[in-house]
């Protein structure tokens, strides 16, 4: 655990724009385009050998995350430190839209139709959050933190658009918000036995909170524990998607050869399956080697974190790189049948505008901490 509050003491000078620029992390923008590069092929592979669509359209997004990326990364993060309540109650009013007049689209409410886009609200509070919550902890102090009058206002801050993202439904993205707040008060000296209280009393309203989920919730729990028994229903995805792996061997069938993707027995095989697909053309080996990448990426963040010398910095950093982490570990253990199917996609590499946008915008700003890492945003 660590904790170093400090004030909102706003008086470093600002770096100039040829600094910010020598001081930017290039192989952590080729790791990440690299990324970007590999979902491009296998979107083209999804579409059997057609760039129209999904391959194309993820290019262009990311081309255009990339300018996020880099546009984000200038700003100095005083700014960041100084809007970030702002910008969370921003999304979490756009979490209100979606629960008057969302966008439906396959039995959740989950998207803003902008008729030229459709924005996904849920997946900016994974930055939003992260935000508020750094802004808050660089502001208290310790002894704060140690109180209930303390913890409650973070808490509230987390909880209020978890419920609304439950009612979306999407129970997926409110556990990683959860687990990222988890992670966030543990770092900042969090009481460990205010954990076990919080961990004893979920365990108590389990039985409770099953009723409330809907049937297909409740479906995707009991398939996750036993998925032959309904193969051709419930249980379809999963257990397509553990044929399609072990039928890629160590080597694969070869790029553009899957024949479980490509005889479209592999569902959603452009979204959360695309890991699946990409085992299956490339075997364990591409498998490994995705996960490699993703490995050099986290390890390059949290070590951004270690660097900075403001709290609120490095809170930043290790909330985002915990939703980071969260995304590629769920929808790998969830294609691999270690964990129930919820709809995370794999960033980068699946399909998806708000995703690769929100996901952009979070390494623009752990690499604008970065480029400031010196820079002190207060004083004990």
């Amino acid at each position: 655990m660590m904790y170093k509050p400090y004030k909102l003491g706003l008086h470093n000078p600002n770096l100039t724009l040829k600094e910010k620029l020598q001081h930017l992390n290039w192989t952590y923008f080729i790791l990440i385009s690299l990324l970007a590069g590999i979902g491009t092929l296998m979107l083209y592979s999804a579409a059997n050998g057609k760039w129209e669509g999904w391959a194309f359209n993820h290019l262009l997004r990311f081309v255009f995350g990339l300018l996020v990326m880099f546009t984000v990364s200038m700003v100095n993060i005083k700014l960041f430190l100084r809007y970030a309540y702002h910008f969370y109650f921003i999304v979490l009013i756009l979490l209100i839209v979606v629960e008057v007049a969302g966008y439906t689209g396959m039995g959740a409410t989950r998207w803003i139709d902008l008729k030229i886009i459709k924005i996904q609200p849920s997946e900016l509070m994974k930055i939003a959050l992260v935000m508020a919550l750094a802004r808050y902890f660089h502001t208290t102090t310790l002894h704060n933190i140690e109180t209930i009058r303390g913890i409650l206002p973070p808490l509230f801050m987390a909880l209020v658009p978890v419920i609304l993202i439950i009612l979306q439904p999407d129970l997926g993205t409110a556990m990683m918000l959860l687990f990222t707040t988890g992670i966030i008060f543990f770092v900042v000296g969090v009481q460990v036995k205010k954990f076990i209280t919080v961990a004893g009393f979920a365990a108590v309203l389990m039985p409770i909170a099953w009723h409330f989920l809907h049937d297909y919730q409740k479906l995707r729990v009991l398939t996750f524990l036993n998925p032959e028994s309904d193969p051709l229903g419930a249980g379809y995805h999963i257990m397509q998607s553990k044929i399609a792996l072990g039928s890629g061997g160590l080597l694969g069938k070869g790029f553009l050869q899957g024949t479980q993707s490509h005889l479209n027995f592999l569902p959603e095989k452009h979204t959360d399956f695309i890991f699946t697909m990409l085992s299956e053309e490339f075997g364990l080996i591409g498998g490994v080697v995705i996960i490699f990448i993703n490995m050099v990426i986290l390890l390059y963040s949290y070590s951004f974190a270690m660097k900075t010398t403001s709290y609120f910095g490095k809170l930043l950093i290790i909330g985002l790189t915990t939703n980071y982490f969260l995304y590629i570990f769920i929808n790998i253990a969830m294609v691999l049948g270690l964990l129930p199917v919820v709809g995370i996609p794999l960033p980068l590499i699946s399909y998806g505008g708000t995703v690769m946008l929100s996901v952009c915008f979070s390494f623009g700003l752990i690499m604008a901490v970065y480029i400031n890492k010196d820079t002190n945003l207060g004083k004990d």
